[in-house]
């Protein structure tokens, strides 16, 4: 099992930033090769992609950003913390949702842009952008 919980969210203007968190812990002793990933979902709505990152054989890593949000947000991973960022700038009313962390075992989850392919999720945390 594997446990994840969200930081950093809140209320922020139209155009500032905020920084998310999500720090894993249990079963996390191969974390670096887990697939990670950050989907939000906004009242009345489907949870959505955000952004997501994966390991690759060659210790290389991938990251996939939907396109409502490329160029303004970006997700990193610090993995000696085990714990996935997502740094969001530049940021929108139409931004506002709950923020989920995720992560799964399978890198290969992190080609994936639907909620099933993931195992694990945090409890989530607001963003409410006010214009």
């Amino acid at each position: 099992q594997v446990q994840l919980v969200e930081s950093g969210g809140g209320l922020v203007q139209a155009g500032g930033s905020l920084r998310l968190s999500c720090a894993a812990s249990g079963r996390t002793f191969s974390f670096s090769r887990y697939a990670v990933g950050w989907f939000r979902q906004a009242p009345g709505k489907e949870r959505e992609f955000v952004a997501a990152v994966r390991w690759s054989a060659g210790n290389a890593y991938y990251a996939d950003v939907a396109d409502s949000v490329k160029g303004r947000f970006t997700i990193s991973r610090d993995n000696a913390k085990n714990t996935v960022y997502l740094q969001m700038n530049s940021l929108k009313p139409e931004d506002t949702a709950v923020y989920y962390c995720t992560t799964d075992p399978r890198p290969t989850a992190g080609t994936a842009r639907y909620p099933s392919a993931y195992e694990y999720w945090g409890q989530g945390t607001q963003v409410t952008v006010s214009s």
